[in-house]
C-alpha cells in the first residue's frame, strides 16, 4: 500500500460550494433542524397553502400586467381592437387596460387570472382563520400570528378595492364615488380628506396613479413582508394538531418537510394554479369593455363590489338617512355609522384571542386543537359573526334580490334591517345549544358504544338494542379535551386532559417535540 492510498478523495466542485455556504451561513445547522419539520396529516391545513398558492399567482401576474397598464387619467381617443368604443373619448389607464385585454397575446387570459385569484386569496384567507378561530389555535403563544394574519386580511380588503379602480371604467367609478361620499361624511376633515385622496373635486386626476403606487408597491410590500413573518413563526411555534392517539400538547405527528411534504405541496401549488387558471379561461369576470369609460354624469346599474367588500356596502344601503345638525355641522349618519361599524366588525375578530384569554382567565400554552362542539360559546361567536356578515353582504345586493325575486326593494331593505339584530342572536342561540347536544350524544357513545340496530331479547323477556363499544382511537378523539364547568357560561378549563381510554397509543409515522 502506497502512501497515496491514504490521501481523502478531492471534494467536489458542489461539496464545496456547499461548505462555503455552510461557514458562513450554517446552512448545514438549518437543514438539520429544519427540513425534517413535521406537519400534520389533516385537509384544513391545506387552507394556508391555497392563501400562499394564490398570493403567488398574485404576484406573477401583477408583474404582467404593470408591463402593460398605464396609470393615467389623461384623456385620449381610442382606437384599438375593440371596435364598439372606436373613436371614444377615455382616459390612458381604461384604455391601456382595453389594450391588454384585445391586442396583447394572452393579455385578457392573465387580467382574469389576476382577478379571480384575488378572489380565491381572500375567500381563503377568510376560511382559514374561521378554521382557526372555531379550533383555538390562535391561543397562547400564537396570539401575535393571528394578528398578522389578521393584518393580511384587511390589507387584502383594500388591496382589492385599489385593484379593481384601476381601470377607470364605470363599474370602478361608481364604486370611487360611493368611497368618495365615505370619506366626506366624516366631520369636520371630510372635505379636506376628498381632496387630498383624489387630488382636487371628484373625480380629479390624480386617483389611479395614487392607488396603483398603493396597489403595486406599498400594500403587496407589506403583505410579503407579513407573510414572511408569519411563515416564520409558524415554524417557531410549530404546527397544532388535532387530538388523537400518540399526539399531546408536547409534539408534533405527520409527515416530516423533506421529501413527503415538499413533494405533496409541490403538487397541490400547480394544483391550485392550474383549477385558477381552468376558471380564468372560461368565466369571464370584470368584462370593462361592457361598462364603459367613467363619466361623472352616468352609474352603472347594479354596482356592487367583490364578495369581500359586499357587507361594507350592504351596512350603508341598510343605513336609514338620517342627518342631524351638531355646532354648525351637518353629521350624515346614514353614511358616518356604517364607516364606524365597518373596522369594528373586523377589529372584533383581531382582538378576539385577547378577550377570550383575558374572560377565561387562560394564560396557558396550548398545541392541541378544540373540536368546535366542546367550545359552544366560541363556537356560537363565530356562528352570529358569519350570519351577520351573509345578512349585509345580501343587504349590499338589495336591488338585485328586488329585481330577482320580484319583491319590493323597500321590503328586502326593511327584512335585512330586521335581520341584522335578530339573525346574530338567533345564530347564537341554535349553534350553542347545537354544541351542547352533540356534547351529550359523544357522552352517550363514551358511555354506551354505537348502536348496531340489532335488538336482542333477554332471558327475563326484556329487548335491548345491541351497542358496539367504540375502539380505542375514537374514545381518545372523544375524550381528549377539557372539561366544561356548567354551572358558568364561559369556557373554563377547569379539568386536566382524559388519557386515552385503553391505554392505546397509535405508532406516529413521525414525531416532532415541541418548544
Amino acid at each position: 500500500m502506497t502512501a497515496t492510498d491514504h490521501r481523502p478523495a478531492k471534494a467536489s466542485s458542489g461539496e464545496r460550494v456547499a461548505d462555503w455556504f455552510d461557514g458562513r451561513l450554517g446552512v448545514y445547522a438549518l437543514g438539520r433542524r429544519y427540513l425534517r419539520k413535521v406537519f400534520p396529516d389533516h385537509w384544513s391545513f391545506l387552507l394556508g397553502e391555497i392563501c400562499l398558492y394564490s398570493f403567488v399567482v398574485l404576484i406573477l401576474t401583477g408583474v404582467y400586467l404593470t408591463l402593460f397598464f398605464h396609470p393615467s387619467m389623461n384623456e385620449v381617443t381610442y382606437h384599438g381592437g375593440y371596435v364598439p368604443l372606436n373613436g371614444i373619448r377615455m382616459s390612458e389607464a381604461y384604455a391601456s387596460t382595453l389594450h391588454l385585454s384585445f391586442d396583447v397575446r394572452g393579455g385578457l387570459l392573465v387580467r382574469q387570472l389576476h382577478h379571480w385569484a384575488a378572489l380565491v386569496f381572500l375567500a381563503a384567507m377568510l376560511t382559514h382563520m374561521m378554521r382557526h378561530f372555531f379550533t383555538g389555535s390562535f391561543r397562547r403563544p400564537r396570539e401575535v400570528n393571528w394578528v398578522f394574519g389578521w393584518a393580511l386580511l384587511l390589507l387584502g380588503l383594500f388591496e382589492g378595492l385599489f385593484g379593481y379602480s384601476l381601470p377607470d371604467d364605470l363599474l370602478s367609478g361608481t364604486g370611487l364615488r360611493f368611497v368618495d361620499g365615505a370619506v366626506l361624511s366624516v366631520p369636520v376633515v371630510g372635505t379636506y380628506l376628498s381632496f387630498f385622496l383624489f387630488g382636487g373635486e371628484f373625480p380629479g386626476h390624480d386617483i389611479v396613479a395614487r392607488f396603483y403606487s398603493l396597489h403595486v408597491l406599498l400594500i403587496p410590500g407589506i403583505m410579503a413582508a407579513l407573510v414572511v413573518v408569519h411563515l416564520i413563526l409558524v415554524v417557531y411555534h410549530k404546527h397544532t394538531q388535532f387530538a388523537g392517539p400518540g399526539k399531546s400538547e408536547r409534539n408534533v405527528v405527520g409527515t416530516p418537510f423533506l421529501p413527503v411534504y415538499l413533494a405533496k405541496a409541490g403538487g397541490f401549488f400547480f394544483l391550485v394554479f392550474g383549477v385558477l387558471a381552468l376558471i380564468s379561461a372560461v368565466a369571464t369576470i370584470n368584462p370593462v369593455w361592457s361598462y364603459g369609460p367613467y363619466r361623472a354624469d352616468q352609474v352603472s346599474t347594479g354596482a356592487q363590489p367583490d364578495w369581500y367588500l359586499g357587507f361594507a356596502e350592504g351596512l350603508v344601503r341598510v343605513m336609514p338617512g338620517w342627518e342631524i345638525t351638531l355646532a354648525g355641522h351637518t353629521l350624515v349618519l346614514g353614511v358616518l355609522i356604517p364607516i364606524v361599524v365597518f373596522p369594528l366588525l373586523l377589529v372584533a375578530i383581531g382582538v378576539y384571542p385577547f378577550v377570550e384569554s383575558w374572560v377565561t382567565g387562560d394564560r396557558r400554552e396550548h398545541h392541541l386543537l378544540d373540536r368546535p362542539r366542546n367550545r359552544p360559546v366560541r363556537t356560537s361567536i363565530g356562528a352570529a359573526w358569519i350570519s351577520l356578515y351573509l345578512i349585509l353582504l345580501a343587504g349590499g345586493g338589495n336591488d338585485i334580490v328586488a329585481t330577482r325575486f320580484h319583491l319590493s326593494i323597500n321590503t328586502v331593505t326593511w327584512a335585512v334591517r330586521i335581520s341584522v339584530f335578530v339573525v346574530p342572536a338567533v345564530a347564537f342561540v341554535v349553534t350553542r345549544r347545537i354544541c351542547l347536544g352533540l356534547q351529550l350524544r359523544d357522552r352517550e357513545l363514551v358511555a354506551h358504544g354505537r348502536a348496531t340496530g340489532v335488538v336482542k331479547r333477554l332471558p327475563h323477556g326484556e329487548y335491548v338494542e345491541v351497542h358496539r363499544p367504540l375502539g380505542p382511537a375514537e374514545l381518545h378523539t372523544l375524550t381528549e379535551h377539557e372539561h366544561r364547568d356548567s354551572s358558568d357560561h364561559r369556557d373554563l378549563q377547569t379539568a386536566d386532559p382524559q388519557p386515552a381510554l385503553g391505554g392505546a397509543r397509535v405508532p406516529a409515522r413521525h414525531e416532532e417535540p415541541q418548544p
